[in-house]
Parts: C-alpha cells; sequence; structure tokens
C-alpha cells in the first residue's frame, strides 16, 4: 500500500485533492493511503509516509521539511500548480508515485 502525506497551511485546503487521488487510485485498482494534515503536524506524521507533498503556499518549506523526510529515507515535492489549483487527483497521484520511483 502507497502513503501518500500532503500538507498545507491548515490542512484543509488539501482535502478536496486527497479525495480525488483517492479517487484515482481506485479506479486503477491500487491501495492507497492518503491523508492531509497542517504543516505542524506533517513533520510528526511523515515518519508513516512512503512521499510528502506540500502545497504551493509552502514551497518556501520544502528544503525544511526534505531535511526531516531524510532521516525516514523519504522525498518531498510541491504539489504541481496546476494539479492543485483544478484538484487534478491523477495528476497528483502520478507525481507522488514519480518520487517514491514507481514509475
Amino acid at each position: 500500500m502507497k502513503k501518500i502525506l500532503l500538507a498545507c497551511s491548515s490542512g484543509m485546503s488539501t482535502s478536496l485533492l486527497v479525495t480525488k487521488m483517492e479517487a484515482h487510485a481506485a479506479s486503477i485498482g491500487e491501495e492507497a493511503k492518503i491523508w492531509a494534515v497542517g504543516q505542524d503536524q506533517a513533520k510528526k506524521e511523515m515518519a508513516d509516509a512512503d512521499v510528502v507533498l506540500i502545497g504551493p503556499q509552502m514551497s518556501f518549506l520544502k528544503g525544511e521539511f526534505q531535511k526531516e523526510a531524510a532521516q525516514y529515507g523519504i522525498n518531498v515535492d510541491v504539489i504541481d500548480m496546476m494539479a492543485y489549483g483544478l484538484a487534478d487527483g491523477k495528476k497528483a497521484y502520478e507525481q507522488a508515485l514519480k518520487l517514491m520511483g514507481d514509475k
């Protein structure tokens, strides 16, 4: 099972994207745990994730998050701006897979 953590300022703006990503994963027959939290909680929960995607409004924190994630051997990236804005679950899910090396 793929475990994808999304982080944004409060954890609310990514909730729609989580739903869309889950729907895409189900449509291609993949099991995935996808959840969204606020930026403070993200550092506590990244140990349970395979990859962390952060909202575009937090792009300035990417280096800080990547440094934290390195101890767990996972990657961090900023959610593609178009995928985020359009709540494109397929594109965001594929971005996460690519970061995990599954694509």
